[in-house]
C-alpha cells in the first residue's frame, strides 16, 4: 500500500490550507486505497477574517487585536486530529510528499506573501522538500503551494505552474531558475527530471469541481509513477 505524506498549514484559505484543495487532495489519494498522514509545522500565524467586512473600529482608525493561532493545531482540524509535527517525516517512510494550497504556504510555510522575491521557506519544510528529492520521491503540490517548491528546487531548473505563466508568482518563480507553464485548472504540470507535479487549483479555478479534478488528474499521474 502506498504510503503519502501531505504537509498543512493551517485551515483556511486566506490564513491556512484551502480546505477544498486539502479535501480534493485526500479523497484522491484515498480513492486508490493509499494511506494518507497530515504534517504540520508548530508555530503561530495571524488570522485573517474569511468574510469581507468592515470593522467599525478599524474604520475609525483604531488599533485592533490581531488574533494569533498555532498552525499545527490548525491543521489538525483538516486532519480529524489524525496529524503527526512535520519534525517527524522522514521520507524513507513515504512514497511521495504532497502539499495542497492555501494562502499559508505562502504565510505559514513560507514569507512569499510579505517578501516576494525575497521570500524564505521555513526550515522544517525545506529539509522535508530535501530529504524527498534526495531520496528520489516525488513531490506534488497545488495551487500557491508550488512557490514553496520554486524557491527550494528553482535553482535545479524545476518546471511547475503558478496557473497564468506571467502573474506575480510566476514570474518570482522564474526568477528562481524555475520554468513556469501556463496550465488550466485541472491540468497538471509534469516535471520527470525533478519528479515534480503541479496543478493551479484556485489559481485559475472557479468551481469546486475543477479542484477535485485537478487533484484526480494530479494523482492519478503520481499513480503511474509509483507503479512504474
Amino acid at each position: 500500500m502506498k504510503k503519502i505524506a501531505v504537509i498543512l498549514s493551517g485551515c483556511g484559505n486566506r490564513d491556512g490550507s484551502e480546505l477544498q484543495e486539502s479535501l480534493g487532495l485526500l479523497l484522491a489519494i484515498d480513492r486508490r486505497g493509499w494511506q494518507y498522514q497530515c504534517f504540520a509545522p508548530e508555530g503561530f500565524f495571524e488570522v485573517v477574517p474569511h468574510i469581507d467586512v468592515v470593522d467599525d473600529e478599524e474604520e475609525e482608525g483604531s488599533l485592533v487585536d490581531i488574533e494569533q493561532r498555532d498552525i499545527f493545531v490548525e491543521s489538525a482540524r483538516i486532519a480529524r486530529g489524525n496529524i503527526k509535527p512535520l519534525s517527524d517525516y522522514h521520507a524513507a517512510d513515504y512514497d511521495a510528499l504532497a502539499l495542497p494550497g492555501g494562502m499559508g504556504a505562502a504565510r505559514n510555510l513560507s514569507t512569499f506573501a510579505f517578501d516576494g522575491p525575497n521570500m524564505t521557506v521555513i526550515d522544517g519544510v525545506t529539509d522535508a522538500l530535501l530529504e524527498t528529492y534526495r531520496a528520489k520521491k516525488p513531490v506534488v503540490a497545488m495551487c500557491i503551494a508550488p512557490m514553496v517548491l520554486a524557491r527550494v528546487f528553482g535553482k535545479m531548473g524545476a518546471h511547475l505552474t503558478l496557473g497564468a505563466a506571467d502573474n506575480n508568482a510566476a514570474l518570482t518563480a522564474k526568477q528562481f531558475g524555475c520554468v513556469v507553464e501556463a496550465c488550466g485548472p485541472t491540468d497538471v504540470c509534469v516535471d520527470a527530471e525533478h519528479k515534480i507535479l503541479t496543478t493551479p487549483a484556485y489559481m485559475v479555478a472557479t468551481h469546486i469541481s475543477e479542484i477535485f479534478a485537478g487533484a484526480e488528474n494530479m494523482v492519478a499521474k503520481l499513480e503511474e509513477w509509483l507503479n512504474g
